[in-house]
């Protein structure tokens, strides 16, 4: 199973060394969050600069959220990001669960969902090289991968489960632990419900920090402070303090979630970092290393 990092987004200027680092580490995939009202790197642009300081390891967005972007520019650059960086981009793609996000943008937050099949139509045409429409030419380059990057869906729910399983390659789970194994099957059952040859790609993502109790301390309070506030839509009761407590924090656990995973199926596991110190990246490494 392929191991990656999320990366932490309160300090941009230091994601070109933690790429480097985790670009010469036992990582597959470097992974970043999406949020427009929110102290975050804008991430395509973000990805595309650590496309160039990286070689091999892959981008991924954690998730964008489509429905606050126009389609046919979103898909330019998607492709562009895929084509220049030698096929290495999977779009992470989502809803995202803030109003104001969608307030900002002037985007129906309730009409998200459809908006996002909508946009995707109009992203499948593009990357397919046909004409944009009546009387305007193609839209490219042509993406490093036939019929546009690798997408995942980011789900929670039935209907978007469904969605993942009729649009996407393949699901990106950051839901609990004791919650993943049901939604990865029921993924699958959805993918074979639509009729899909193969199997879905399955990713799981879990919020960690390594290091000393200050830096434990930093890595929860910013996934509190995430997670916080009046503009979240359909959270329980408690959510960010359950966030922040179930933060994996130990070598044990990093290695026994991932051990986890292997055993129900998963292709890949996604360790999201809130902590900001690079030396995260030699710790992380470390604990799947045993050392």
């Amino acid at each position: 199973m392929k191991v990656g990092l999320g990366l932490p987004i309160s300090e941009p200027g230091a994601l070109l060394e933690w790429a480097r680092g985790a670009d010469q580490g036992p990582f597959s995939t470097l992974g970043l969050l999406d949020r427009l009202v929110y102290d975050n790197p804008e991430p395509l642009v973000a990805l595309a600069m650590l496309a160039g300081a990286t070689a091999r390891i892959r981008l991924q967005t954690e998730v964008l959220l489509a429905p606050l972007r126009e389609p046919a520019l979103l898909a330019k650059q998607c492709a562009t990001l895929n084509r220049m960086s030698g096929g290495r981009f999977t779009l992470g793609i989502g809803l995202g669960a803030r109003r104001d996000d969608y307030e900002a943008v002037g985007v129906d937050v309730h009409r998200r969902g459809a908006r996002l099949e909508e946009m995707l139509e109009v992203m499948r045409r593009v990357w397919s090289g046909e004409p944009y429409g009546e009387g305007i030419g193609p839209i490219g380059p042509e993406p490093g991968r036939r019929g546009g990057p690798e997408m995942l869906f980011g789900a929670f729910s039935p209907a978007a489960i469904r969605r993942a399983a009729r649009l996407g390659d393949g699901f990106l789970c950051a839901a609990h632990l004791s919650d993943a194994e049901s939604l990865f099957r029921a993924t699958e059952t959805e993918w074979q419900a639509q009729g899909r040859t193969g199997r879905p790609r399955l990713v799981a993502q879990f919020n960690a920090a390594l290091g000393p109790d200050h830096l434990i301390k930093e890595a929860r309070d910013r996934l509190y402070d995430y997670y916080s506030g009046p503009h979240y839509m359909n959270l329980p009761a408690g959510f960010a303090e359950g966030a922040a407590a179930s933060m994996l924090t130990t070598s044990g656990q990093i290695r026994d979630t991932a051990i986890r995973m292997g055993d129900i199926g998963a292709d890949e596991i996604m360790f999201y970092c809130w902590a900001s110190d690079v030396a995260q990246v030699d710790r992380f490494a470390g604990a799947l290393s045993g050392a």
